[in-house]
């Protein structure tokens, strides 16, 4: 009787095609609200009386999963999202310029153009190029951007998150540096646990450490098992309970 073998999936079919995350999971990872997230991946329609519905598109990738509960986002949607949060965190809600950013994902002509390094070199200046016929729009746009040199650019509180984004040899993401840490980095490479937020400096995923201290374990002696500080363990207790 012959024993088939399973095939591991190839590094761009990791990043690109297969899905990793649930939406919860995607969120928690960001650090930002479930049903955001899921308005980016699914897209959304409101209603108004006796008016036309606002529609917003999908804006990061999503793969409709076989089951309920399955992974349904692969990693370059995770990518795609941590651009958006990065622009989230200058304060400016994504509603206001999700018209924009449609426009600036289409200029682009790629796919997957939010997570591509062409939209951290050009988008600032893309961003501003196509706000410049609605003054609401534009008004936003000044929250992400600012002229420098010349040349429009995202703003430092922008710029801060963007810089967790690493890019790969083709020019797409393929390391993310997750938000909302001080003290561990924590990073979402889809060749390390198959994404699965872990330690940047041994590979230990950050769900293992913390289901160690949820069962009951003290921190020191997780932080000794796993070659970690107190402090590594300690943040990333804290930011799991407070994410949720």
């Amino acid at each position: 009787m012959s024993t088939a073998v399973l095939e591991q999936p190839g590094a761009d079919e990791l990043r690109f095609d297969v899905p990793l995350y649930t939406q919860v999971d995607a969120s928690r990872a960001l650090a930002m609200r479930a049903s955001t997230f899921s308005s980016w991946a699914r897209g959304y329609q409101r209603r108004r009386v006796e008016r036309p519905p606002v529609v917003g598109r999908p804006l990061v990738t999503y793969v409709p999963p076989a089951r309920a509960g399955d992974p349904s986002i692969p990693f370059v949607g995770l990518a795609e999202a941590a651009f958006l949060a990065s622009l989230r965190a200058a304060g400016v809600p994504l509603q206001r310029i999700r018209p924009a950013l449609e426009l600036v994902r289409d200029r682009l002509g790629v796919e997957h153009a939010l997570a591509s390094q062409q939209l951290y070199t050009d988008g600032a200046d893309l961003l501003w190029e196509v706000t410049d016929r609605d003054e609401n729009t534009r008004a936003e746009a000044k929250k992400l951007v600012v002229l420098r040199n010349g040349q429009y650019v995202f703003r430092k509180v922008v710029q801060d998150r963007l810089r967790g984004i690493h890019y790969a040899a083709d020019g797409f993401a393929d390391v993310l540096v997750l938000p909302d840490y001080e003290i561990a980095k924590v990073i979402a490479d889809p060749n390390i646990n198959f994404g699965r937020p872990s330690f940047a400096g041994n590979g230990v995923p950050v769900d293992a450490v913390v289901g160690q201290v949820h069962a009951g374990d003290p921190i020191e002696d997780v932080a000794a098992d796993f070659r970690l500080s107190v402090d590594e363990v300690t943040e990333a207790v804290f930011r799991a309970e407070r994410v949720g």
